[in-house]
């Protein structure tokens, strides 16, 4: 029994005792909660006993599953999905402590149904970054879409059914291509080794001296795969349905985690995999990053709802993670690898925020607000520090990746990072814009509209009575606290993650290279 075995289990018994708990709403949160903190505190000696200078997969299990076709059930961890399953461990409990505030349950709904949902999400999500058998991978892959359209279908807004229909119909559609991908590797092991295997480390070796034509074809099954799921334009349009329709919380770990599954695939399976693909197909995916970047940051800058917000200026990031990878540069692959991290917080904290704005005025039209930091002073600094942390501000934690992906890709593909960085003054323009929108001016709007004169007073029109519009209360600010420290800490001291994924690239990019 490993650690990592461990970090599965927990949230896997919380979700079962949770389905237990459907009656009672308060027992359900309390138990939520300390499942999943309990989770977070088991991370923290996960994470001191990983030897960054070790080998690369670390913690290690391995249990016979299907024996005769060479399927384990088998765990490991890298320095990336190391940091991956500590920013999930993170969020959990800060969804589960929103429950209420930021997110409230449609009526009928239980909150043990809901919650029971969000750590079976968790703990298949923590199976995906950690399996080291592709089949295992893909089995994991597929089933961590149930939690996640139940969550939508189930909890979220107006049209959820159509978004969580579409969210899971194209993510499925790329994991059975990918699923075709992956029994061609075990093929190409079976004619060389004389017995097929999943197990990635064999086909890391197997299916790397494969012809390149091979190659492309297997390396399109699992790259098309994470492209949706990152997304990757033009493979993006469940996500502005999917995180506009989405429970704040959902929202959270959607965009926050469950998207990085797509750029983790890039670099635990696509470069290693498929070397030679790899680089043959690397402009066709630059240009679809640097398309990804101008276009997401232009649709962000005209959208109407703020979720729908989020997911554009997301899809923008992920452009310029993908760019850091496949520039094939240390500094720009080490970059996007912590722009996984740090991109989770920032957005998850902007999703947050965004929920307790939505919360206060029932609604998330930028234009049924304005003038919020009159009322809400305390909510309107940690929307625009969140705000400035999405647009790389030095001293917040993106910023650092965001550089290192710049100046990395600019050795190699300099056409590429200059019409990146064009991304960067729109970041700060949408960003900016929606913070003027939202915070400044007089309050105003059809959600907020001052009465009389006092501080914390508003009406709420469709309610057609006052109600008051208060600041963030303890608890709220028991929530963002962690994501707070985080951004600021990362910001001026980032060592600690860098000094975990650093290795992890390099072996990447040894693969790639022809390195053993």
């Amino acid at each position: 029994m490993t650690w990592l075995l461990i970090l599965i289990l927990v949230p896997l018994a919380g979700s079962l005792v949770l389905a237990f708990l459907k009656g009672n709403d308060r027992a359900a949160v309390l138990a939520a909660l300390g499942f999943s903190i309990l989770e977070f505190v088991l991370v923290i000696p996960f994470w001191l006993s990983y030897d960054a200078a070790g080998p690369r997969l670390q913690m290690t299990s391995s249990f016979d599953w299907i024996p005769s076709f060479g399927v384990h059930i088998a765990f490991g961890t890298d320095g990336i999905a190391l940091i991956m399953i500590a920013v999930i461990a993170l969020l959990v409990p800060i969804v589960v402590g929103g429950l209420g505030t930021m997110d409230k349950l449609p009526p009928g709904r239980s909150a043990g149904g809901f919650l029971s949902l969000i750590l079976l999400q968790e703990a298949l999500t923590i199976g995906v970054f950690a399996a080291t058998d592709v089949f295992l991978f893909y089995v994991l892959f597929e089933i961590m879409l149930i939690p996640m359209y139940f969550l939508i279908g189930g909890y979220g807004g107006a049209n959820r059914q159509y978004a969580a229909v579409k969210f899971f119909l194209y993510s499925f559609l790329g994991g059975l291509i990918m699923l075709a991908s992956a029994i061609g590797a075990y093929s190409l092991a079976a004619d060389k080794l004389g017995k097929g295997t999943f197990d990635w480390a064999t086909l890391v070796t197997v299916v790397r001296d494969a012809p390149l034509s091979t190659q492309i074809w297997l390396f399109l099954g699992f790259f098309l795969a994470f492209a949706i799921k990152a997304p990757l334009v033009p493979f993006h349009t469940w996500l502005p349905d999917a995180a506009g329709e989405a429970p704040i919380g959902v929202a959270v770990l959607l965009v926050g985690v469950l998207d990085k599954v797509g750029t983790f695939g890039f670099l635990r399976y696509c470069l290693p995999m498929f070397p030679e693909a790899s680089k043959t197909l690397a402009p066709l995916v630059l240009v679809l990053s640097v398309i990804g970047v101008l276009y997401g940051s232009i649709l962000a800058a005209g959208q109407r709802d703020m979720k729908r917000f989020i997911a554009y200026v997301s899809i923008a990031h992920f452009g310029f993670i993908s760019l850091g990878i496949f520039a094939f540069n240390e500094q720009a692959m080490v970059g996007s690898a912590t722009y996984m991290l740090n991109h989770s917080l920032a957005t998850g904290m902007l999703i947050v925020v965004i929920g307790l704005v939505i919360a206060r005025g029932g609604s998330s039209r930028i234009s049924d607000y304005g003038g919020m930091a009159k009322v809400t002073p305390l909510l309107a600094g940690l929307f625009l520090l969140a705000g400035l942390s999405t647009l790389s501000l030095p001293g917040t934690n993106s910023f650092v990746s965001e550089f290192l992906v710049l100046i990395g890709s600019f050795v190699d593909q300099p056409v590429y990072t200059i019409l990146a960085t064009v991304g960067m003054v729109l970041a700060a323009a949408y960003v900016l814009w929606l913070y003027q929108r939202v915070f400044q001016g007089p309050v105003r709007g059809d959600a907020l509209v001052g009465v009389g004169g006092g501080p914390g007073t508003a009406i709420a029109p469709e309610l057609g009575a006052k109600k008051a519009i208060r600041d963030l209360n303890g608890r709220e600010i028991a929530i963002l606290a962690p994501l707070v420290v985080l951004i600021l800490v990362l910001g001026f001291y980032p060592k600690p993650v860098l000094d975990t994924v650093t290795p992890t690239v390099q072996q990447t990019l040894s693969a790639v290279q022809g390195g053993k």
